[in-house]
């Protein structure tokens, strides 16, 4: 049996659209029997030509968002580490479980976005010093999540008999680090990560990433078919011709590529190709697929639809 069961997520990037959009499709989505829901944290809109759009802020977005909801997990795929000092993010992580019933997923990632850096006043440091930022702060957060105080000296970061009270519901919090560097950043989740999340990858990519994560385990000494492999990419089910060639076209420009081979890193098509597409996946290792919604590429239609046609196929599994 495998450890991790098939799950399906949507994540809902929080630009440029209204909150009572928002309230209204979590709600849905949550009814429809999603296994997870999820914000992104940005404070501008990302891919778009204008920066100055409006963007809600993630954290207190989820937080509200998690009294609409009442059996999806919840989280930010990815929450940046760059913007919040990691005692910070423990507090509200564990906040955050406690009002949401035990429901979050702790999203992490090193931070990517330099034009929101720089103008917010964040600093952006070096990829390295990112990376190693990152790597203190799963330090700590993990420890402050559930030990009754947490100490550490690094380069980045200083605690000294940190408390968290009260803990999270859950005696395990998940963590979830994103990303996909090969040298470092997948040692980082080899040596931390409950779930990895990647995006926008073909099954063959996945299932070469996960070697990676693999090899690193046998260095540091973990297991890692313990971590939950995550991806998140396109939906595009039963649509029309023109909106297919249209979000292939968006995908192909937002992974550098050709539309056709953006096919290949989605779920799209009618009801078999997309099983035949999430059997790739898993054959490769991902368990957890998580489906962008944007209103302006993505019809909630589909999402429905998939869940109406597609999650049953899986319940019993």
């Amino acid at each position: 049996m495998d450890k991790h069961p098939i799950r399906f997520g949507v994540q809902t990037g929080q630009q440029n659209i209204e909150w009572e959009q928002l309230r209204s499709f979590w709600g849905k989505v949550d009814g429809w029997g999603y296994d997870s829901l999820w914000v992104f944290d940005h404070f501008y809109p990302i891919f778009v030509p204008d920066p100055t759009g409006p963007c809600l802020e993630g954290w207190t977005l989820l937080s509200a968002l998690s009294q609409n909801t009442k059996r999806a997990r919840i989280g930010a795929l990815v929450n940046g580490n760059t913007y919040r000092h990691p005692s910070l993010t423990a507090k509200m992580a564990a906040t955050l479980d406690v009002m949401s019933g035990g429901r979050l997923n702790l999203g992490l990632g090193a931070g990517w976005f330099e034009a929101e850096h720089r103008s917010l006043g964040f600093d952006f440091k070096t990829v390295g010093g990112r990376l190693q930022a990152l790597d203190e702060s799963c330090q700590i957060i993990k420890g402050m999540l559930t030990q009754e105080k947490t100490t550490l000296k690094g380069k980045h970061y200083n605690v000294v008999d940190a408390v968290c009270n009260p803990k999270p519901i859950q005696k395990s919090l998940p963590l979830m680090i994103g990303g996909h560097g090969e040298k470092v950043l997948l040692k980082i989740v080899a040596k931390y990560a409950d779930m990895w999340n990647m995006g926008n990858a073909d099954a063959a990519e996945m299932k070469r990433l996960i070697g990676v994560i693999e090899r690193h385990g046998d260095t540091v000494g973990r297991n890692t078919d313990e971590i939950e492999k995550t991806l998140m990419l396109a939906l595009c089910y039963k649509a029309p011709k023109q909106r297919e060639e249209t979000l292939t076209s968006v995908v192909g420009m937002m992974t550098q590529t050709t539309p056709e081979l953006a096919r290949e890193r989605m779920i799209i098509g009618n009801k078999q190709e997309c099983l035949d597409k999430i059997e790739a996946y898993t054959k490769a290792g991902v368990t957890h697929f998580i489906f962008m919604y944007n209103p302006m590429l993505t019809a909630e239609e589909d999402i429905q639809a998939f869940a109406e046609d597609i999650l049953p196929q899986f319940r019993s599994r």
